[in-house]
């Protein structure tokens, strides 16, 4: 008898993990990336009323995070620069609770959805920096 984790296992996309590895620079296309990665994982999850709820959230909020930067960009003050990160900061915080419920109920290819929540980590620390450091300079 074959073991269906081990099939997963074979098939995983080894070139995503090697992605996400590489070059992290550029804000902007590492959440495009964290938004594509997080809409390929949706697609794998299963059609359950749990997982279909979750996949609408998670691609919404992944998304979110991502559309919301571009409007970060294009601020016209320092506050609303601020306001704007913040809102990416609430979506990707979303993304990671979303990702963990996914984590407890044992829902999608773990090694995917694991890259993922650790991207969702490291992102919402970097956005939390940058609130941080625009609301210090603000101050001075």
């Amino acid at each position: 008898m074959i073991n269906k984790n081990w099939l997963n296992w074979i098939k995983f996309d080894w070139a995503f993990l090697m992605d996400f590895m590489d070059n992290r620079y550029d804000l902007e296309d590492r959440l495009v990336r964290f938004a594509g990665e997080t809409i390929k994982f949706c697609n794998s999850l299963g059609d359950t009323f749990a997982e279909l709820h979750l996949r609408n959230q998670l691609i919404r909020s992944a998304s979110g995070a991502c559309l919301n930067y571009g409007e970060a960009q294009g601020a016209e003050s320092k506050k609303d620069f601020m306001h704007k990160n913040g809102i990416v900061l609430k979506e990707l915080k979303e993304s990671r609770s979303t990702l963990k419920i996914l984590t407890y109920s044992k829902f999608g290819e773990t090694i995917h959805r694991n890259v993922l929540l650790k991207e969702s980590e490291e992102l919402c620390a970097i956005f939390g920096k940058i609130i941080f450091n625009t609301r210090k300079n603000m101050a001075q």
